[in-house]
């Protein structure tokens, strides 16, 4: 589903199981700890959604060699950060273009990174404010970011609400320095288990960081070193089928992770304060139909959750408060306008304020009404849920924007029951 693509949504009940696609966080940092490595490095299920294709295609611009397979991708590495001419396309992908521009900078030469117009708008003053600190080139110009010289090894301040992927970034370049850094955050870390995950990640790799009190410890003149890496199953995108199970039918959702390091494991804790009938077995979760409750859920820690959280709580029994909502109007769609007025459009009593999205439940949405997916995967996932509970049939515009990090989800809604019809390919 490459094309713009236009669908019919119709009611439908899921019952079935499926396997959760590979996390798309994982596989970012896998890629990018692979391609640093000297030597042969194998990561095990992948799937080549637009974003992941993004960051292998800049890596490539950087020496690393992939061999791709069905379910794995063979990386031959890099010795050393070669200068970039050509022009680095993130396409949408904020992990690209944030974990890249730090390592990228390393060739200590002017480099350029471009992507969609929605990208390069997102915020990027952290890095801005760490290049002009250094004496260093950060601009941002005709849908281009251009930069020239290297990111140091130093002590940096970095205020803990923004997006971890700007401490990621650091965390994959600052290794490769011969002086030792150290990352001091300011205020309340956001975000945590993003980093986590890197953290992990890298020490796969052979890369240590050390966390401290409040920041990190990141000694130079590391080395990563090859090895065999498996992507787990991905919690971001299994909360939309299991979400669809809970109110809708009976769902397993295969390959997740007990142990997992992902935020989004945060789902099911959600699920579970809103009364879901959730439970873990073998290798994955259990969701069925359940009567649900209001709740007040804190999402900042995991933005991704968002949208499915909040159609959930539209059908459950009372009232909900979604917290710490910011860091959603920073993604491919201001997520909080795109979830608060396409649910409100489908007859949900939803409402927004700043940092908040109240919700009073109904037992059903109304359908009958066409919607865009404001070129966000989530906002198409969402409704595809939604559709389920819907007393009538949904067009959804443009849900080519799948795309961007699950290619294979209509295959795996069908499967399990959603119903839906072609209009427009």
């Amino acid at each position: 589903m490459t094309k713009k693509l236009d669908i019919k949504l119709f009611p439908s009940v899921l019952n079935g199981s499926v396997k959760a696609p590979p996390s798309k966080s994982l596989s970012h940092r896998a890629l990018i700890c692979a391609a640093l490595s000297k030597g042969e490095s194998t990561i095990n299920n992948i799937i080549y959604s637009k974003d992941i294709i993004a960051t292998i295609n800049a890596l490539k611009l950087l020496g690393a060699k992939f061999e791709k397979y069905d379910d794995k991708i063979v990386v031959n590495g890099v010795k050393r950060i070669k200068h970039v001419t050509k022009e680095i396309d993130c396409n949408e992908s904020g992990s690209t273009l944030r974990f890249l521009i730090p390592l990228f900078s390393l060739a200590n030469k002017p480099i350029t990174f471009t992507g969609a117009p929605s990208l390069i708008k997102r915020p990027q003053s952290i890095y801005e404010d760490i290049f002009k600190e250094d004496h260093n080139t950060f601009k941002i110009l005709n849908n281009k970011i251009m930069v020239n010289g290297s990111v140091k090894a130093r002590k940096y301040f970095i205020k803990g609400n923004v997006s971890s992927q700007f401490f990621s970034g650091l965390m994959f370049a600052l290794p490769l320095l011969k002086e030792d850094s150290t990352i001091i955050i300011d205020g309340l870390l956001e975000s945590k288990s993003y980093l986590d995950l890197t953290i992990s990640t890298l020490e796969n790799f052979g890369i240590k960081i050390l966390e401290l009190k409040n920041g990190y410890f990141i000694e130079g003149n590391q080395t990563y070193t090859n090895a065999t890496f498996t992507i787990e199953g991905d919690y971001s995108q299994a909360a939309f089928h299991l979400v669809g199970g809970v109110i809708s039918g009976h769902v397993k959702v295969e390959s997740l992770s007990l142990t997992s390091k992902q935020g989004d494991k945060a789902i099911i804790d959600y699920l579970k304060q809103m009364k879901s009938k959730v439970v873990f077995t073998e290798n994955g979760y259990i969701a069925e139909l359940s009567k649900t409750y209001g709740t007040t859920l804190d999402i900042g820690d995991c933005p991704d959750l968002g949208p499915i959280i909040t159609l959930l709580a539209c059908l459950s029994e009372g009232e909900s408060t979604i917290t710490n909502i910011n860091r959603l109007r920073l993604k491919e769609s201001d997520r909080v306008f795109s979830t608060v007025s396409t649910l409100k459009a489908l007859g949900a009593n939803i409402s927004a304020t700043e940092n908040e999205i109240i919700i009073k439940g109904i037992k059903t949405l109304k359908g009958g009404i066409t919607l865009d997916s404001f070129n966000d995967h989530r906002i198409v996932m969402m409704l595809s849920i939604a559709a389920l509970r819907c007393e009538n049939p949904i067009v959804l515009t443009n849900a080519n924007a799948i795309t961007k990090s699950y290619p294979n989800f209509f295959d795996d809604y069908k499967a399990l029951g959603g119903t839906y019809k072609i209009i427009k390919d």
